[in-house]
């Protein structure tokens, strides 16, 4: 039960009293019910992987995002990592393609431009068909380098633009600290 709850403790988000509850509940669950989850963890492991465009998972070699003719292939929205893609879409608003680069530039974790799925985007932007690039990067530091970073190599060959960022729906505006406010006003657009 020990190595059990040891490894649901290395799950993002799952700390020692999540993880013991996460155990017990595997125990008293039936047999078939734990067969199922490992075979699942296991198959997902073997069967998933990187689709050769946009580096978002996928069972097959190309996504069903870059598969789907009804997206506009004019429009890159470029994000840190799949769980925004995932986020992006149950917006239902985008309906162009995307580029997960893999993480943020981050020096000090040994993170450069190098290991992130840079080059890629680069070379798909250079062929000339993009219109426009959407840069969805968090705002946090590593997030902002590594904007400024894609944007300046992509912009020599399409319109290069950013996510507005501001308050969140329910925010009060005395609780926002001065960089949220700041990208609030930078963002606003006409009232419709």
């Amino acid at each position: 039960m020990a190595r059990l709850i040891e490894q649901f403790q290395k799950l993002p988000g799952v700390g020692p009293k999540t993880a013991q509850r996460l155990a017990l509940h595997v125990l008293k669950r039936p047999e078939a019910e734990a067969q199922a989850l490992a075979t699942a963890l296991i198959e997902a492991k073997q069967q998933v992987g990187l689709c050769q465009v946009c580096f978002h998972f996928s069972a097959d070699p190309v996504c069903e995002i870059c598969r789907n003719p009804n997206r506009d292939d004019s429009t890159i929205c470029v994000v840190a990592d799949s769980r925004d893609v995932i986020a992006l879409e149950k917006t239902r608003e985008y309906r162009g393609k995307y580029h997960v680069l893999g993480g943020t530039i981050a020096p000090m974790e040994g993170i450069g431009p190098e290991q992130l799925h840079i080059q890629p985007l680069v070379q798909r932007v250079s062929q000339g068909t993009i219109k426009e690039v959407i840069l969805a990067i968090n705002p946090s530091v590593e997030g902002e380098t590594t904007t400024m970073y894609v944007g300046q190599l992509i912009k020599p060959f399409t319109r290069v633009t950013r996510i507005a960022f501001g308050l969140p729906m329910g925010g009060d505006l005395e609780y926002a600290d001065e960089v949220t406010l700041a990208r609030a006003l930078e963002g606003r657009r006409d009232l419709d």
